[in-house]
């Protein structure tokens, strides 16, 4: 696993590196503050501009740490911007998100190839994934049950049935929680912690996936889900497992808005 202490041995230190961050992480708070009030078209006007903001000065500014971490960064307002603009061309929720992480997916791959990240970064592998499944759907239970109890979801399958659990966990597994992993973990988590360290860069990244978790109106949510994010990007961080981190995330869904609500 390359550290970023070894990072920093083949790359000149960068001066000023938290002015750089400070602007675009300022500009995204703003952002989801807007979406914590409920004011989602001013929330979608800031992120757009981020993304102007950040594009444009991957064109001029010469670092290329700096240009990497903010292709990076540049995924946040695309996430929202996304969210927010897709139309729903279904009856339910559940199967719109099919479609707004496919579109998600994208730029997420993209970015991933940019980042000229290896293999073992990224996380992906097949190791010890027979036992990584039964620990995520634990892990997933638990860190579900903390969150039901903050923001009540509501259901997004009409029963238990054996079809509905599986469509369920396919699409917060292969979709939701992959792509988020792939974002947060494997493309910002590496690309900051590089940067800064690994502590620090862990740190960042989490404050970071809480606050996209801002639309829920709730800031415990916001506190939990920055938790969550620091639990799951230090076990992605020991076992470099992109599965693992995935899998969580997805059955933290799973039940979050299937099981717990319609079992309760």
């Amino acid at each position: 696993m390359e550290t970023s202490e070894n990072y920093r041995e083949k790359t000149p230190e960068i001066k000023n590196e938290w002015l750089y961050l400070a602007i675009p992480a300022v500009a995204i708070a703003l952002a989801e503050m807007q979406m914590y009030l409920g004011r989602q078209i001013q929330s979608l006007v800031i992120h757009v501009v981020i993304l102007l903001g950040l594009s444009i000065s991957t064109m001029f500014i010469k670092n290329e740490d700096i240009q990497k971490t903010y292709q990076a960064l540049i995924l946040l307002p695309i996430m929202r911007i996304i969210n927010l603009s897709v139309p729903v061309f279904y009856e339910t929720t559940l199967y719109s998100l099919v479609f707004i992480y496919s579109l998600l997916a994208v730029p997420a791959s993209i970015a991933a190839t940019q980042q000229e990240f290896t293999r073992t970064q990224l996380g992906i592998t097949f190791k010890k994934i027979w036992i990584y499944l039964p620990l995520s759907i634990l892990l997933g239970l638990l860190l579900a049950e903390g969150e039901y109890l903050i923001i009540r979801t509501n259901y997004l399958i009409p029963d238990l049935s054996i079809f509905n659990l599986l469509t369920l966990s396919v699409i917060m597994v292969f979709f939701v929680g992959l792509v988020e992993e792939i974002i947060f973990r494997s493309i910002l988590q590496n690309r900051l912690q590089m940067l800064l360290g690994n502590w620090t860069g862990l740190i960042f990244t989490s404050i970071l996936f809480g606050l996209m978790h801002s639309m829920y109106g709730n800031i415990y949510e916001v506190l939990y889900a920055s938790f969550v994010g620091l639990f799951i990007g230090y076990l992605f961080y020991r076992t470099r497992s992109l599965p693992l981190a995935a899998m969580i995330h997805g059955f933290i869904n799973v039940f979050l808005f299937g099981i717990i609500p319609l079992l309760i």
